[in-house]
């Protein structure tokens, strides 16, 4: 469960920019089960983002359609970060790391309603 929140914290970043306004089509056991892989490498257990890290962002990029997708994706990422030892720094690697354009900065301390979500 762990590791599914933290996952979901990296990619509610990612999912943010790719959303157009809709009603959410993802929720957090979605987000949860496309980061489980990104959790070691965030919590600075591991080197590297697994490979099943990256490949759960892009997927979970490309099921964003919505603001509101957005949304769960960030306030996912917050209920993660409250059981989870996230590491910041770390966070905001994965989408260079993974070579996914975010075009914002990532943290697990983002504000859920920043304007940045309602670009597509």
């Amino acid at each position: 469960m762990k590791s599914l929140l933290l996952s979901m914290l990296a990619l509610l970043s990612v999912l943010f920019f790719l959303a157009n306004v809709g009603e959410a089509a993802i929720d957090c056991d979605f987000v949860g089960t496309k980061t489980a892989g990104c959790v070691p490498f965030v919590t600075g257990k591991a080197k590297d983002p697994a490979p099943a890290c990256c490949s759960g962002l892009k997927e979970l990029l490309e099921a964003v359609k919505s603001v509101d997708d957005k949304r769960v994706l960030c306030r996912c990422m917050k209920d993660a970060a409250k059981s989870l030892p996230i590491n910041d720094e770390l966070l905001s690697q994965l989408p260079g790391r993974c070579q996914i354009d975010v075009g914002f900065p990532i943290s697990s301390k983002m504000n859920c309603a920043f304007t940045e979500l309602l670009r597509s």
